[in-house]
């Protein structure tokens, strides 16, 4: 299973994919279908992933701090999130830029990536009742 990681920069996207490449790890850059690029990586072990996460996550500040300084009509005012649904399959959230940036400011990739999976999870498998119990 491969791991993506989406930017709307090109360059930071080459930029993440070199580090991963410095640490061994082997990947393509890719245009998006719908905008921008995304980096699929192997699976990493956890030390790595953990590193590349957080390499991950300081791009992601400097491509928000890009984002918010390009004034040019229709520029990017969007944040993604990737979730992993129950098969596997990788899927990319997309916020406003303007909830993107209130979420980064409060919590970190990590707890925004299980913000975002547990509503997915939510959405597949509802659960019906009142909300003082367990799932």
């Amino acid at each position: 299973m491969a791991d993506e990681y989406m930017f709307f920069d090109e360059a930071l996207g080459r930029r993440f994919l070199e580090l991963a490449a410095a640490r061994g790890l082997a990947g393509t850059l890719r245009a998006d279908a719908m905008e921008g690029w995304v980096v699929e990586l192997p699976e990493a072990d956890d030390d790595l992933a953990e590193a590349l996460e957080a390499h991950y996550a300081e791009l992601m500040t400097e491509q928000r701090d890009m984002v918010e300084a390009d004034d040019a009509p229709g520029a990017r005012k969007l944040m993604a999130v990737n979730v992993t649904l129950d098969d596997g399959q990788v899927r990319q959230v997309r916020l406003p830029g303007a909830l993107g940036r209130r979420l980064l400011e409060h919590f970190d990739i990590d707890e925004i990536n299980a913000l975002a999976a547990a509503i997915a999870r939510d959405v597949a498998h509802p659960v019906n009742g009142p909300l003082c119990r367990d799932p």
